[in-house]
């Protein structure tokens, strides 16, 4: 699919198509959260591989978790110094996770708030998008918008030039477990709990 205007991108992922557009770290394969299957699909993606739930603002994150009034305290001052920025926290997860998101039932989610002003304007418009990243599963990740659109012809693609963001990476995966920080994947950013 050529690439597209951000009009046309924000009208395309509110139907429930699959939409990519640049993040702070790689570029976002993305889609509304009840179409997630859309991404497991395109990507030839495991179902044991869970997908990030991707907002705009801080303050959106916790109405897609669940924990004690403790837990949410210790995650709003992880979340108050890393974010918006580079780190996915893997959390419980509310009722209002659609389970296509998590296809094994597993209760938790990725949840992250990108420290990019386009992906941030685009979701503060569509609300939470399911997102991973632009490639297909086992391989790199694709950095520019024209290798995106040449291997996800299904996908309305951000007309927007981000070859800067090839030497990204990944963002930073914490998973919180048993009352502590684990650390599931090191990426783009240091976290130190």
């Amino acid at each position: 699919m050529p690439q597209v205007a951000l009009d046309r991108l924000i009208v395309a992922t509110k139907a429930g198509n699959l939409v990519s557009f640049p993040t702070d770290t790689v570029p976002a394969l993305a889609t509304l959260p009840t179409h997630a299957q859309l991404i497991f699909q395109a990507k030839q993606r495991s179902q044991d591989k869970p997908l990030i739930l991707m907002v705009s603002e801080v303050v959106d994150l916790w109405k897609f978790t669940q924990g004690t009034e403790r837990e949410y305290e210790i995650w709003q001052a992880v979340a108050d110094r890393y974010l918006p920025g580079a780190l996915t926290l893997v959390l419980p997860a509310s009722d209002l996770l659609p389970p296509v998101m998590n296809p094994l039932g597993n209760k938790t989610i990725g949840l992250r708030v990108p420290d990019c002003e386009i992906a941030r304007s685009i979701l503060h418009k569509t609300g939470a998008l399911a997102t991973t990243s632009a490639n297909l599963s086992g391989e790199p990740p694709l950095l520019t918008m024209a290798d995106i659109s040449n291997n996800f012809p299904q996908v309305f693609v951000l007309n927007f030039d981000v070859d800067i963001l090839t030497k990204r990476q990944p963002s930073t995966v914490i998973e919180w477990n048993n009352a502590s920080w684990k650390l599931l994947r090191k990426g783009a950013v240091e976290f130190v709990d």
